[in-house]
């Protein structure tokens, strides 16, 4: 029988699906001793909910998910460690398809045929449905979570409702600082791009160039690369806020000391006109107008814009030294391969070549 499940929508769009039905592995999940020790069929059904648009257009299996490694996937956790439960199993399972690039939902069902009943049956089945929401590939780092609403399944206790956390009534614009001198930091904000778009509630609509500029304060440590990030987003502002601090946690960012450096900072610069100032979020951001680094990415994604209370960024540009800032990449990004890590020797250019 086919497999069937209900749409699911990001952005009010509905995405495709790509279904593999019947995957059959023994395993050795269960909660009595015989079946750990002589294990029994177990068969997943998978549905990834992706936008296939890119891959159709382009006839590219790179833009798309192979669904042969979704099956290996799948595979690799019905015959890996063993699990008591049936709904373990399925939750490993969706965690599993939730990391391919591209997946924003995900529904498993996991058959066990042979489990041992004491009455006749045909089958037993567990079916969950998994989003990058709530489920999730990244669930403990608490990306997408709210720390504000009631109606947030992940809510936080200990914090007064407030103007940042209210939900727009249609999707706003949002501008994002990305930056980091630790590591592959091209790579690093590549990541965390992709990552954004697939938070539900959030569509990441363009990047600025990438630059280049001397640390601002803080001990000695490598020169910082940054770009600007427009986004859409449903979400409210202490949401959004969380997403990022949760793509930081993933990749590694610790805050050990004022100024250090870091893999991966993100800082919301801006939520369409919102003014205000709590405890653990300010808008707009109170020192983005003073930073070169930060206005010269947002002049390039988008020279109309402004900062909510300051002003239009093009004439903010003129309070600031642009020349500590050198353009790296544009367009960023671009191409398959990262650019060296901040211990190597990068060529900073303002007008890099054209991509062949």
């Amino acid at each position: 029988m086919t497999v069937q499940v209900s749409p699911f929508l990001k952005g009010g769009v509905e995405l495709d699906q790509i279904v593999v039905e019947g995957i059959r592995v023994t395993g050795y999940h269960g909660v009595l001793p015989t079946e750990r020790a002589s294990g029994q069929l177990f068969i997943a059904d998978v549905v990834a909910h992706v936008s296939t648009q890119a891959a159709a257009v382009s006839d590219q299996l790179a833009k798309t998910v192979n669904y042969s490694d979704l099956a290996d996937a799948v595979a690799a956790v019905l015959a890996g460690d063993p699990s008591d439960l049936l709904e373990t199993v399925a939750e490993h399972c969706a965690r599993a398809v939730l990391e391919f690039d591209g997946v924003e939902c995900v529904d498993i069902a996991i058959h066990k045929p042979q489990a041992p009943l004491l009455v006749e049956f045909a089958d037993v089945v567990v079916r969950i449905r998994r989003d990058l929401r709530s489920g999730t590939l990244w669930a403990d780092k608490r990306i997408g979570s709210s720390a504000g609403l009631s109606d947030d399944p992940f809510d936080l206790p200990g914090h007064g409702r407030d103007v940042f956390d209210e939900r727009p009534a249609q999707p706003v614009t949002a501008w994002l600082a990305l930056g980091g001198n630790l590591g592959n930091v091209d790579a690093t904000l590549r990541a965390a791009v992709r990552e954004l778009d697939r938070i539900a509630g959030v569509h990441v609509v363009a990047t600025s160039a990438l630059v280049k500029s001397a640390p601002v304060g803080g001990p000695p440590q490598p020169d910082y690369f940054n770009a600007a990030v427009q986004v859409d987003t449903a979400l409210t502002p202490r949401e959004l806020l969380a997403a990022c601090q949760g793509i930081e946690v993933v990749h590694g960012r610790e805050r050990l000391e004022v100024n250090g450096p870091r893999t991966l900072d993100i800082d919301i610069i801006a939520v369409a006109d919102l003014m205000g100032t709590s405890s653990d979020l300010t808008l707009p951001h109170p020192r983005a107008h003073e930073r070169a680094f930060v206005l010269v990415p947002l002049a390039d994604l988008d020279a109309t814009a402004v900062i909510p209370g300051r002003g239009p960024v093009q004439a903010l540009l003129a309070g600031v030294d642009v020349n500590s800032v050198s353009v790296v990449a544009k367009p960023w990004p671009s191409g398959p391969e990262p650019m060296p890590t901040t211990t190597d020797a990068v060529p900073i250019v303002d007008s890099p070549p054209a991509q062949p």
